[in-house]
């Protein structure tokens, strides 16, 4: 394996966990500078629409460069967001130093996985870009509880400063062991990935994505105040929380990328309704320890099940413009990400409890269901083999989704 591919994922692991650990330390985020749970929730909103803003606006000026310097590049704008929220004194500082740092999420991701394809073997491909992504599922298995509970320790200013040293760290790793690539390869046509878009089944299928992603983190990014003010959990048990949801992640994307590898809209539509199954449970028994603590290992399951099944679907419908068509998904996770915690946040503040979020979730999730089968039907009756359901390459989105 080249050494390369661990540098590019400990800047996939470092960006990852900037997204994802301020859903441990809201509370604590909102106390220390005097703001509403739901206002410190547009820390992760803020952070989702600047990814949107990154995706379909950096990525193309970015991509006229050398990868190499194009990631280094952005692992600069990366540390220097968190370094900015490390040392933020007011709320509208940490918000600014967490724009300026998703502003590279969706570039270096898009980016990263192509240089990490170039550096191995034509059939070792999606092995790489799974390797890389792995760095973004460590994140959420093991980065966000330590992160938490390094918050919870010596304060949330404390999650940042480390953040920012896993991000000098991986530029260095990027500078010292990703070689340079020259690609002979002309540069795609912005006519020609546009296109792409002319396609109603893309704009179903990045429906889906907003829809289905926006449910699960409406619901996930309020969790802590969740887990302590209702369900009764104390703070220190929130971290080991966080890991019975990242455990279920990672299981969830693995085997939700295996089974789209082998019928696609059969599995998006079994683990979409699943999640709103699972969501209305969990708001119903939210009171409930030992049923919380499962519920949110099956949220997580679910939830991001379905995320291999909706890259490969949106690519597979946009097949001659992949780079658009993928950095336009991020971009849809990251509306989704918005508009979840966004609606959700307007439910605490209506005075609705902290039970609201889930069933904002199952909504969301449940019109995501509606939506694809809606997209089912508007493509036509097709056999159980049609282009979208046939098994996938060995260079399939999913699978290289599925094993991050």
């Amino acid at each position: 394996m080249p050494v390369g591919l661990v540098a590019l994922a400990l800047g996939g692991f470092g960006i990852g966990l900037t997204e994802f650990v301020i859903a441990g330390l809201l509370s604590r985020v909102a106390g220390d500078l005097g703001v509403t749970v739901p206002a410190a929730g547009y820390l992760v909103s803020g952070y989702a629409l600047a990814v949107v803003v990154g995706a379909l606006a950096l990525t193309p000026v970015v991509n006229r460069w050398e990868p190499k310097r194009a990631l280094l590049v952005l692992m600069v704008l990366f540390t220097a967001g968190n370094a900015v929220s490390a040392l933020a004194p007011t709320y509208g500082l940490l918000l600014g130093g967490r724009v300026l740092a998703a502003l590279a999420h969706g570039a270096f991701f898009g980016i990263g996985s192509v240089l990490a394809a170039s550096l191995v073997a034509p059939e070792k491909k999606a092995g790489a870009i799974s390797i890389m992504f792995g760095g973004l599922t460590l994140a959420n298995v093991a980065g966000v509880p330590l992160g938490t509970a390094v918050g919870q320790a010596w304060g949330w200013r404390a999650t940042f400063a480390v953040i920012t040293v896993v991000g000098v760290v991986a530029f260095a790793g990027i500078a010292a062991l990703v070689p340079a690539v020259a690609s002979d390869e002309p540069r795609p046509q912005l006519r020609t990935e546009l296109a792409a878009f002319r396609n109603g089944q893309v704009w179903f299928s990045l429906g889906m994505t907003v829809l289905v992603f926006g449910g699960m983190f409406g619901a996930f990014m309020y969790i802590e105040p969740l887990l302590t003010r209702v369900t009764g959990f104390g703070e220190s048990a929130v971290p080991w929380l966080l890991v019975l949801f990242g455990l279920g992640l990672f299981a969830g994307n693995l085997l939700g990328g295996r089974l789209a590898d082998r019928a696609l809209t059969r599995t998006l539509v079994t683990f979409t309704a699943g999640l709103v199954v699972v969501l209305v449970a969990f708001a119903l028994l939210s009171d409930n320890r030992l049923a919380a603590a499962a519920l949110l290992a099956a949220m997580g399951f679910l939830g991001f099940g379905t995320v291999p099944g909706l890259q490969m679907r949106v690519l597979q419908h946009a097949a001659h413009a992949p780079t658009m068509a993928s950095s336009a998904n991020i971009a849809a996770f990251n509306v989704g990400n918005f508009l979840g915690v966004w609606v959700s946040g307007l439910t605490i503040s209506a005075g609705l409890g902290w039970v609201s979020p889930l069933w904002v979730g199952s909504g969301f999730a449940a019109l995501g269901l509606a939506l694809l089968l809606v997209a089912v039907r508007a493509r036509g009756a097709a056999p159980a083999e049609s282009a979208a359901d046939k098994p996938a390459t060995a260079d399939s989105p999913a699978q290289a989704c599925a094993t991050a």
